[in-house]
């Protein structure tokens, strides 16, 4: 230890330097930063499921939307239904495979964005509840939605960062 006046080494105990008189006096450690507890972390990482469940609304909302508009038109399309100068392959009954497989390819098409608005519905209430359900269909519908490029694609990445992974499991089992 050496004196902060003069330089000279001080022996450990000794209250005042030799050559100079100047006082010594122990400098404490400057105090470790805080560490966040269990609750800030819990606090953050709801926040970030509660955004989470939010966004999977409005995705269960646009896919509904733009699945009912482009549906209509296609039906509108392929039945004639834009007058005379534009008729669809269903209007005259010349679709290869019969007349009954457009439609049903419609009907399907239509189930198909039901389910997958529905999908995204389910996925956002149950995070939003934060159900243990939830975070297992939230990452069911990432997977199916992670080719629906690129709204689809963003939000699965931010699902399974999000849900995936040891601490992440921890942290929304004790939500």
């Amino acid at each position: 230890m050496y004196c902060s006046g003069c330089g000279q080494q001080i022996t450990p105990g000794q209250q005042v330097c030799a050559h100079c008189g100047r006082p010594t006096a122990s400098v404490p450690p400057p105090p470790a930063p805080p560490i966040p507890n269990i609750a800030f972390e819990l606090a953050n990482y709801a926040n970030r499921v509660r955004a989470l469940s939010t966004v999977w609304f409005i995705y269960g909302g646009l896919v509904l939307v733009t699945g009912m508009i482009g549906l209509s038109f296609a039906s509108s399309f392929l039945n004639g239904g834009f007058g005379p100068w534009m008729r669809g392959p269903w209007a005259h009954g010349g679709f290869p495979f019969g007349p009954e497989f457009g439609p049903a390819i419609l009907h399907f098409a239509w189930v198909m964005v039901i389910l997958r608005a529905a999908l995204a519905f389910v996925a956002g209430w149950g995070l939003m509840e934060r159900a243990p359900w939830g975070r297992v269909v939230a990452i069911v519908a990432a997977f199916l939605s992670i080719l629906k490029i690129p709204i689809g694609t963003a939000l699965a990445i931010w699902t399974l960062v999000t849900l995936l992974g040891y601490r992440n499991t921890t942290l929304y089992d004790q939500l």
